[in-house]
């Protein structure tokens, strides 16, 4: 492993990728921790560390930690994620015939709509954005302190400008890291904000255990829980169905070609960590507004007091919504992704056919019934990775913020990151970080 790390840098291009994706994330690190101006940061310290495991604990763990410290990128990446959520689901409805002639325009059209969604994140930004300004001139603390204590027009002016290019800038360095750097860039970011939080929970365990608030014994078991779920994350992400292709023989020139065995392989969790990004920003909207808008009223209906109770974050109702949320973008990812009868097709050209099913239509049907099937026992199985730790945190009585939804993004973003190191690595004839190449996927049969 550690010799694989030494390769990194005997690669020119695979040293400049690495160094300038952690240019960039220190780039965005140094830009959360910058305060807004007019802010009591002590106001807001008390407001987070009353609600540390509540809904702005869990959404200041996606901003990175910036919310909290109500920062130049307190916003975080959620507009831009809304605005992709959006256009996916445009294009992917056939809602609207430019979007679709778009997506089948290949690298032209996919421009193109990459910059509709950058102006719908711009819209959005200034929507939220002057949200959460008049939210903060009004928020009320336990400490009974105004989080702004001179709310003027200039103010809220600035602070509009101020978080609209604080999401736009996210953006921009994002899409550079996904351009000229390794991984996804949005992900790496939403990764940088959530790894954050892990050495200050750790020191916060160790504070407690010494001041004998937590017994070992309790540490232990705690330890032993995030063990689990990140074993059974990394199982999920890493495994995979198999169909069989065979290539049958061909004369090509004077050459016999073809005669060969391959297969497509299909993973468990074909949309990684974008479901799970997709239900959490959806999830987000009621849940901010009702916190922002303690006192909203319609026609008499406390409607901030039900948007608390019913989207608690560890209420059923919640829960029940999420996993729904999750399975739904599982297979609506896997729609937009993935084409059975484009598969079938080109497999039917290249002289390639599934053992015992027929070229063509019924290949496209069997692959399409396969990945179904798979896709199903990954979203349930996703779902619950995504949902019960969070009770089982709030059993357990953790003293920070641990949930399956956490560990499912690193666990995501750090294999996609790992692959495309070693995708250069093995390419350049250097071993992988495993002894035998690639991080492999574990691979099953389903009927």
């Amino acid at each position: 492993m550690l010799k694989t790390f030494t390769d990194i840098f005997k690669v020119p291009e695979l040293q400049k990728k690495v160094f300038f994706t952690l240019a960039i994330i220190v780039a965005y690190r140094i830009g959360a921790a910058i305060p807004l101006p007019g802010i009591n940061a002590a106001a807001v310290k008390s407001l987070f560390d009353a609600q540390s495991n509540g809904l702005l604990g869990f959404l200041d763990m996606f901003s990175g930690g910036a919310l909290n410290r109500m920062s130049l990128f307190s916003m975080g990446i959620m507009p831009y994620i809304n605005a992709s959520i959006i256009m996916s689901l445009l294009s992917g409805a056939h809602v609207i015939p430019y979007l679709d002639r778009l997506s089948k325009e290949g690298e032209q059209g996919r421009k193109k709509i990459t910059q509709i969604t950058r102006y719908g994140t711009l819209i959005l930004g200034a929507i939220q954005s002057f949200g959460l300004t008049m939210a903060l001139s009004k928020m009320p603390t336990p400490s009974g302190m105004s989080i702004v204590p001179n709310p003027t027009a200039a103010w809220i002016i600035l602070t509009v400008i101020t978080l609209v290019t604080g999401t736009m800038l996210i953006m921009w360095l994002g899409e550079q890291v996904t351009e000229r750097g390794i991984g996804n860039g949005i992900s790496l970011i939403i990764f940088a904000g959530i790894v954050e939080r892990i050495p200050h929970a750790i020191l916060s365990v160790i504070k407690l255990i010494q001041m004998q608030e937590l017994s070992v014994i309790y540490t232990l078991a705690l330890v032993i829980l995030v063990v689990a779920v990140l074993a059974a994350v990394v199982w999920i992400e890493t495994a995979q169905r198999r169909i069989p292709v065979h290539y049958a023989k061909r004369m090509i020139g004077r050459q016999m070609m073809g005669g060969q065995t391959s297969f497509l392989p299909i993973k468990v969790d074909q949309s990684g960590v974008i479901a799970v990004i997709f239900s959490i920003s959806i999830l987000s909207a009621p849940l901010t507004i009702a916190q922002f808008a303690p006192n909203w009223t319609i026609f008499g209906l406390p409607i901030a007091q039900t948007i608390n109770t019913w989207f608690n974050h560890n209420s059923i109702f919640y829960s029940l919504i999420y996993a729904a949320l999750v399975i739904f973008f599982c297979y609506f990812y896997n729609s937009i992704s993935f084409n059975p009868k484009d598969l079938a097709e080109n497999m039917k050209k290249s002289g390639g056919f599934v053992p015992g099913i027929r070229p063509g239509e019924p290949t496209a049907a069997y692959i399409q019934k396969v990945l179904e099937r798979v896709t199903l026992g990954g979203a349930l199985f996703v779902a619950a990775i995504a949902v019960l730790p969070d009770y089982m945190r709030s059993f357990m009585s953790a003293p920070f913020f641990f949930g399956g939804t956490s560990l499912l993004i690193v666990v995501g973003v750090s294999l996609d990151t790992v692959g495309q190191i070693e995708s250069h690595l093995i390419m350049r004839h250097y071993e992988g970080f495993m002894k035998d190449g690639r991080v492999k996927g574990r691979w099953f049969n389903v009927k």
